[in-house]
C-alpha cells in the first residue's frame, strides 16, 4: 500500500488511492495528473476500478488500505469485516440529487414497480437509494424483484425493458439518459444530509501511516481550488475518464455539495454531522437486514483535516 518513489531528486511516499465512474471520486485523480500530490509532499498512485462494489471487494480482500465510499458502504465494510471497519477522515462530497432511482419509460410511477424487477448493486448505495424511494409510496423491498446487477450492464437491461427500474448514479445514469428510454422518479434531493461520499482508512494503516494522511488531504482540496480557476481544464480531464462530455460531468456535479477542510471540522466532530449519519444509516440497514446487528460502526476521526489545515 505504501512505497517510495524518486521526485525530483528527493524521495516521496506513495498511497495507493482507488478511483472508480463517480465525479465525487475524481479529485484525486486531478491532483495526480497536475502534480499537485507531490507539492503536497507525496505521491498518489492510482488503482482504477469498473465500479465502486468493486472496491469494496478489494479492501474487503486487503488489497486496499485506503477507500472512496459511501457512507452506506463504510457501515457495511463493518459489518463484513468487523477488524478492518475504516475510519472516516474526509468528507468527500453529498449527493443532493446524483443518486437517482430511474425507471423505463413506460413505467408511470413508483407505485406502478410492485412486481416488477429493480435493479441494484449490493454492497453500494442503490438497496438504501431504493428503500428510501419504495418507502415513501408504501412499499417495500418484499414488492419489487430486486436483481443484483452492475451498473455497467444497467442502462441496457432498463433499455430493453429487462428491468424496469434501476437505482444508479452517474456516470451510469447517464449512460442511460441518451437514449430516451428511462426517466427519473426519484434522487437524493429528496433525502438531504443522508448520502455522503467519504475517504475511509483501514485502521492499521492509521496506525503505521497517518503522517500521510494530511498532504493527502491538502492535495485534494489543492484539485477542488484547481477546479474553480481552471474549470475548462479540470473539467475536461475528469470528464474524459469517465467518458462523459464535459457537459455531462458539470450536470452530474450540479448534483453533488462539495465542503471545504475548514467547512468539515465541525461535521468530522465527535456527535457532529457524519456520526450521526453513520449512525441512522447503520439502524436503516439493520432493518433491512442487510448489516449484522452486532456490527462496529465506522470511526470517524477529524483530527488530518485540522493538521491539513495548519
Amino acid at each position: 500500500m505504501i512505497g517510495l518513489v524518486g521526485c525530483r531528486g528527493g524521495r516521496l511516499s506513495a498511497v495507493k488511492v482507488p478511483i472508480a465512474s463517480w465525479p465525487g471520486y475524481e479529485y484525486f485523480y486531478l491532483a495526480r495528473q497536475r502534480d499537485l500530490d507531490t507539492r503536497s509532499g507525496l505521491r498518489i498512485e492510482l488503482a482504477e476500478y469498473p465500479d465502486p462494489q468493486s472496491i469494496v471487494h478489494a479492501y474487503l480482500r486487503g488489497e486496499l488500505s485506503l477507500a472512496q465510499l459511501t457512507t452506506v458502504e463504510a457501515v457495511d465494510l463493518c459489518g463484513r469485516a468487523p477488524q478492518r471497519c475504516p475510519v472516516v477522515v474526509l468528507v468527500l462530497d453529498e449527493s443532493r440529487g446524483a443518486d437517482q432511482l430511474a425507471v423505463h419509460r413506460g413505467i408511470a410511477s413508483i407505485a406502478a414497480l410492485k412486481g416488477r424487477t429493480v435493479a441494484a448493486t449490493y454492497s453500494t448505495l442503490g438497496p438504501y437509494v431504493l428503500h428510501r424511494a419504495l418507502e415513501r409510496h408504501g412499499l417495500s423491498f418484499s414488492d419489487v424483484k430486486l436483481r443484483n446487477m452492475p451498473m455497467a450492464q444497467m442502462p441496457s437491461a432498463l433499455a430493453s425493458g429487462e428491468v424496469q427500474a434501476a437505482a444508479f448514479f452517474p456516470p451510469f445514469s447517464d449512460y442511460a439518459a441518451r437514449d430516451g428510454q428511462s426517466r427519473v422518479l426519484f434522487d437524493s434531493r429528496s433525502i438531504p444530509g443522508e448520502i455522503f461520499d467519504v475517504l475511509v482508512v483501514a485502521p492499521d494503516f492509521l496506525q503505521e501511516h497517518g503522517a500521510l494522511l494530511p498532504p493527502l488531504l491538502r492535495a485534494w482540496q489543492e484539485a477542488h481550488r484547481v477546479a474553480k480557476i481552471e474549470p475548462k481544464e479540470a473539467v475536461a480531464l475528469m470528464a474524459k475518464r469517465e467518458q462523459l462530455s464535459p457537459a455531462e460531468f458539470r450536470a452530474a456535479e450540479r448534483g453533488l455539495i462539495y465542503f471545504s477542510l475548514e467547512q468539515q471540522r465541525e461535521m468530522l466532530r465527535p456527535g457532529g454531522l457524519i456520526a450521526t449519519n453513520l449512525e441512522a444509516v447503520q439502524r436503516v440497514q439493520q432493518q433491512l437486514g442487510l448489516t449484522r446487528p452486532d456490527a462496529p460502526l465506522p470511526a470517524v476521526q477529524g483530527g488530518f483535516v485540522e493538521a491539513a489545515l495548519r
